[in-house]
Formats: structure tokens, C-alpha cells, sequence
């Protein structure tokens, strides 16, 4: 089985009296079969619990298990678990075949059986007919396949990915994205993968994990992530562009924002100081409401985002293509509706059920 489960897992740096904390107590479990993302910006700490997953960095406390088994203590080459890294990491005077059976070598697996596996795993990622070839001769995209064969080929427990597409072109980290779909499907072994690109994450995860300085912020489904986040962090980090986010004074059916005061339809469902966001394309263009100075505007084929000012902060709106553009410097309206505006307590960072 290759369900996985953290518990109260933490990394600490350096010696006793000056200990650096990294991983703040994670918990989770991650069920047999499941993809899993772990995003968050750079320096969070995903790669850090990927890495303690892998057994190339100690526990400082807590317990890792694969299946029912605690690795804590384990080796690496005994957890049963099979790593794709983010620069392919292949032998260059090797072929093809070569790099992906190596480890099958080294673990003794007899030849046929290893042919076996290496032409099956070409099969799937397309590459049968750059087996003979040295990875020189490849494409970055085609290097990548490699590495994912090579992963494969162990047949392992759990696939360990570490931001294995950020030296791949935009075009080609769409087609590795449904290339590993694919192959999850296909294959249904347990996967966690780490990366700091919101996209990515949203489009490759069955469930999420978003981490902000060591600490889990939310684990969910993508759509439970970006309609209902949890944290003011995780509502801004979560989307592109992200969720405008503004510190409020509430009162009655009234905020006041950024200088200017607000008339809601309906009354938050709390009062004084709160932390009120919505998704750009939520705000909707209209003849009155909160007025934002239009100060640029994105063309992105079919939409465009308005960029402005909602008094003095700023505010982004996404239309259609098929509505009118608002010129640079025009005043327009803006209304959302109370169903999608998100509110969260600015001393907790929780959000707040409305």
C-alpha cells in the first residue's frame, strides 16, 4: 500500500540555542492512489518535507510512514520510493535505456525482466525510439520523460516530484503537465509533487497542500482551495491574478476602504476590523457602484484584465474579450456580488463563515 502520513513532523537548522524551525509540526495523511501538490512560495518549506519523504534530511521530530511502515530511520534506497528531480539528473554517457535501468541493474532485477519494464515505461512516455540515444541528443522535454521512465521503471510505493517542470518552456510544461496526468492515471501510485507555481498545482492536484513558512495553510481540493481559502495568504497566492485583497472597517451594511466608503447589499458577517477580498472576475462592470480609476489594461486574447485603483488600493478586474475595453484614466463602476465576497478575521488570519 502506498498511502502516506506525516505526524507533527518538524525540521530544525543548526545546534541547541540557535535552532532554526522550518517545518512547524505538519500533519497529514495522503491516501493510496492520490496525487498530491505541495505549493507555496519559495523558501516555505515543501521541498524541505519532500526531501525528509525521500530520507535526504532527517527528522528533527515526528513520525513519516509509508504504508504502515515508519521511515524515519529507514535508507532511501530501502523506502520503496522512486524521485524525479528538477535538472533530470541523468548520466550523460549513457543512453536512454541505460539511464533508466540503471537502478534495476544496481538492484540486481534480472535482464529480461528489466527489458521488460524500460520498453513498457518507453511505451507509455512516448520515447521508445530514443532508447539508443544519449541524453545530449534530447529536447528538455524529452530529458524529462527520461527521468519520469526512470522513476517508473522502479515500480515503486510513492513518486516523489521536485519541481520537476521549471526548466521547461511554457509550451512544454503543458504538455509534461498532461503527459503526468496521463501517467497517474495509468498507473495509480501514491504521488506527491512539489512545486511553487499556482497553476501547476491547480491543474495537476486531486488535493493540495499550500504551505507559507514551514506551516501548512490549507490542505484541499483545488476547487475547495480557490473558492474558500482559508487564510488571507493562501486567498492571495492561490490565483492568477490573485484575489484583491483590502483592510476594512465594517459597519452596519458599510465598509470603509482605502478611503472610500463601501454600501453592501448585505451586511459582513462580522463588524470592526476585517480583511474583505474578491476574485477578479467577480467584480462585475456596471452604471454605479465602487468606483476604480483605470490606470492599464491587459490584453490576453480571450479576456483582458483592468488594472486600477479602488481609492488608494490597487484593484484588478477580469472582462471578457467580447466587452468594451474602459480607457486608461476613466472612473468606472464596479459590483460584486455578496455570495463571492471573502472575509477574514485580520487578527487570526481565519476566515470568517458568511
Amino acid at each position: 500500500m502506498g498511502a502516506l502520513s506525516f505526524r507533527n513532523v518538524i525540521k530544525d537548522y543548526g545546534v541547541a540555542g540557535r535552532l532554526n524551525r522550518v517545518i512547524h509540526g505538519v500533519d497529514v495523511d495522503i491516501h493510496d492512489g492520490e496525487f498530491i501538490v505541495i505549493v507555496g512560495p519559495s523558501g516555505c518549506g515543501k521541498s524541505t518535507l519532500l526531501r525528509m519523504v525521500a530520507g535526504l534530511e532527517e527528522v528533527t521530530a515526528g513520525e513519516i510512514r509509508i504504508g504502515d511502515r515508519l521511515v524515519n530511520d529507514v535508507e532511501p534506497a530501502d523506502r520503496d520510493i522512486a524521485m524525479v528531480f528538477q535538472n533530470y539528473a541523468l548520466y550523460p554517457h549513457m543512453s536512454v535505456f541505460d539511464n533508466m535501468a540503471y537502478g534495476l541493474k544496481i538492484a540486481r532485477v534480472p535482464r529480461a525482466e528489466i527489458e521488460s519494464r524500460v520498453r513498457r515505461a518507453a511505451a507509455i512516455l512516448e520515447i521508445g525510439e530514443y532508447l539508443d540515444r544519449k541524453p545530449r541528443q534530447l529536447s528538455g522535454g524529452q530529458r524529462q520523460r527520461v527521468a519520469m521512465g526512470r522513476a517508473i521503471v522502479r515500480q515503486p510505493q510513492v513518486f516523489l516530484f521536485d519541481e520537476p517542470l521549471s526548466n521547461l518552456d511554457a509550451k512544454l510544461r503543458v504538455q509534461t503537465r498532461l503527459e503526468i496526468q496521463k501517467l497517474h492515471r495509468e498507473l495509480g501510485i501514491t504521488s506527491l509533487f512539489v512545486t511553487h507555481d499556482q497553476v501547476e498545482a491547480m491543474t495537476l492536484a486531486q488535493r493540495m497542500i499550500v504551505m507559507n513558512r514551514g506551516v501548512v495553510e490549507q490542505i484541499g481540493t483545488p476547487e475547495e482551495v480557490y473558492l474558500r481559502p482559508r487564510t488571507p495568504f493562501v486567498a492571495g497566492f492561490m490565483g492568477s491574478p490573485p484575489m484583491c485583497l483590502y483592510s476594512v472597517q465594517a459597519q452596519g451594511s458599510a465598509v470603509t476602504c482605502n478611503g472610500l466608503t463601501l454600501n453592501l447589499t448585505q451586511a459582513p458577517p462580522a463588524q470592526g476590523e476585517l480583511i474583505m477580498g474578491w476574485r477578479p472576475e467577480h467584480a462585475v462592470l456596471a452604471g454605479s457602484g465602487w468606483p476604480m480609476e483605470v490606470e492599464l489594461v491587459e490584453m490576453l486574447g480571450a479576456e483582458r484584465l483592468v488594472h486600477g485603483r479602488l481609492g488608494e488600493g490597487a484593484c484588478v478586474v477580469r472582462i471578457e474579450a467580447g466587452t468594451a475595453v474602459p480607457p486608461v484614466g476613466q472612473t468606472i463602476h464596479l459590483q460584486i456580488a455578496p455570495g463571492h465576497l471573502h472575509w477574514f478575521d485580520p487578527r487570526t488570519q481565519e476566515r470568517i463563515a458568511s
